[in-house]
């Protein structure tokens, strides 16, 4: 029975990897260099900072407007961060609305598997805003518990330019506009803190976040199958997403058929036993 478990194991990781490899992913570029981009946006974009450590340090403000330290909220789990306005009128909706989108799709829960920092980049903003802002998307996703693992915070100018630089994130005030001029991504931190994958847009391929969060946690969390497919699929940080390695799945694939061709054998093989020792009961 082993042997036939560890097989539909394989074939089921294998049919999975054919899907996934089929869906189209939101594709996301790095920044062009700062001498390429338009004028006044020549300090706006993203820059990988991989492995970087996010400051556990840095003090911000909860939605209650308690003082609270980014290493508070590291050491357990994987960590969705993400860096917002709450009063920004374009982008930083569509970001928020599009993790919770994929966010909702998962099973892992927020607050279980892992958390979500929501953090604000202007300084003028207040826990109040933080809370509203909170109770909307909480609403949204709609699970229990929620709550206690998806947190957004406020923070000072010296708290968000220690946190924006260690996450190569970019951004531009307008004093025209009143507004700033961002990048959009969410990044996925390792429990300790550490920048593991960049993932970038307003959309988020569900599949891409799952692997991104097994991979973050050190594969302690996600299933079998998942194990499989991150053996079979390699993130590019170029792109932002996951991609197939074709060797490793083909690897995968004489391995299953190496286990099917083993597993009828050994089949027909007692099949054969059981119909030799009923002839000769039958004599």
């Amino acid at each position: 029975m082993s042997l036939i478990r560890a097989a539909l194991v394989i074939a089921g990781a294998m049919a999975l990897t054919v899907s996934v490899w089929g869906q189209a992913m939101v594709t996301g570029n790095l920044s062009p260099p700062a001498n390429m981009r338009p004028p006044g946006l020549k300090n706006v974009g993203i820059e990988q900072h991989l492995s970087e450590q996010i400051p556990p340090e840095l003090t911000f403000r909860d939605e209650s407007g308690k003082t609270v330290r980014l290493g508070e909220y590291f050491g357990k789990k994987p960590v969705i961060l993400n860096l917002v306005y709450y009063n920004c009128p374009m982008l930083c909706g569509e970001v928020l609305s599009g993790l919770e989108s994929a966010l909702r799709i998962l099973k892992f829960d927020v607050g279980k598997e892992f958390d979500v920092l929501t953090v604000s980049f202007d300084p003028r903003e207040t826990p109040q805003m933080a809370t509203a802002k909170k109770a909307e998307y909480i609403k949204r996703y709609g699970r229990a518990g929620a709550d206690q693992g998806w947190h957004f915070l406020t923070g000072p100018q010296e708290s968000i330019d220690s946190l924006t630089k260690a996450a190569g994130f970019q951004y531009q005030f307008n004093k025209d506009s009143g507004q700033f001029a961002h990048a959009t991504a969410i990044m996925i931190l390792t429990p300790e803190g550490k920048i593991s994958q960049y993932y970038y847009g307003v959309e988020f391929a569900p599949k891409d976040l799952r692997l991104g969060l097994i991979q973050a946690s050190d594969n302690k969390i996600g299933t079998v199958v998942d194990q499989v497919l991150l053996y079979c699929y390699h993130y590019d940080p170029q792109t932002g997403k996951y991609g197939a390695v074709i060797t490793r799945i083909l690897r995968l694939s004489a391995v299953a058929t190496m286990l099917c061709v083993g597993l009828l054998i050994v089949v027909m093989s007692r099949r054969g036993s059981a119909n030799r020792k009923g002839a000769g009961q039958a004599a």
